[in-house]
């Protein structure tokens, strides 16, 4: 496996595909940075030679914000929008959808498992008491 940006790419894959396995680069990026480097994107990883893995690395480095990095901006800008009060700040700390979805049904996956809640159920053919 190559290094590259402090992540293990895989070696038996395509350069292309290799790079998005980085946090911050998805394909068309690797597409881009293949190109600068001036390396053939099928290309297998473990076929690159030294000098074109150092040469991916720099472009890396040199130009944009991966893994590490960007992972501490998103995470900054997230704690900027909660002290601030914004209402996108709130829907984080709430634990629920920031972009507008709904959330009366759905939402599962950011607001986590049901929670019974007692009292509720089938009401339907019921009679009040």
């Amino acid at each position: 496996m190559a290094r590259i940006a402090g992540v293990d790419v895989p070696a038996d894959k395509q350069v292309w595909v290799s790079l998005q396995y980085i946090y911050g680069i998805g394909r068309s990026l690797s597409l881009r940075i293949i190109d600068k480097a001036g390396v053939e994107p099928a290309t297998r990883v473990k076929d690159l030679a030294e000098e074109d893995l150092n040469r991916l690395r720099e472009v890396i480095d040199r130009e944009f914000r991966v893994e590490g990095d960007l992972r501490k901006e998103v995470n900054l800008n997230i704690k900027r929008l909660m002290d601030i009060g914004s209402y996108r700040g709130l829907r984080h700390r709430h634990n629920l959808p920031v972009r507008g979805q709904r959330t009366r049904t759905n939402a599962r996956t950011r607001r986590g498992q049901r929670k019974t809640v007692a009292g509720r159920g089938q009401r339907r053919g019921m009679t009040k008491k």
